[in-house]
């Protein structure tokens, strides 16, 4: 299982996406929901590998 971390402009978490049974499932999801969680305050996302409790990666939704 994977979910989404978000996390505000100094990198606290502000919430979680709904789990998703794979990566590339939660991937497809964010490159839809992204827009939507910058308008919300949203700054930057995690990738969770639920099953192993770790962080895959980090990213900004932000421009460069």
């Amino acid at each position: 299982m994977f979910a989404w971390r978000y996390l505000d402009a100094e990198g606290r978490e502000t919430g979680r996406s709904d789990p998703f049974d794979d990566r590339p499932a939660a991937e497809a999801w964010m490159g839809e929901a992204w827009s939507d969680l910058l308008a919300r305050g949203v700054e930057e996302v995690a990738l969770l590998d639920l099953g192993r409790d770790r962080t895959l990666y980090r990213m900004g939704l932000g421009e460069a």
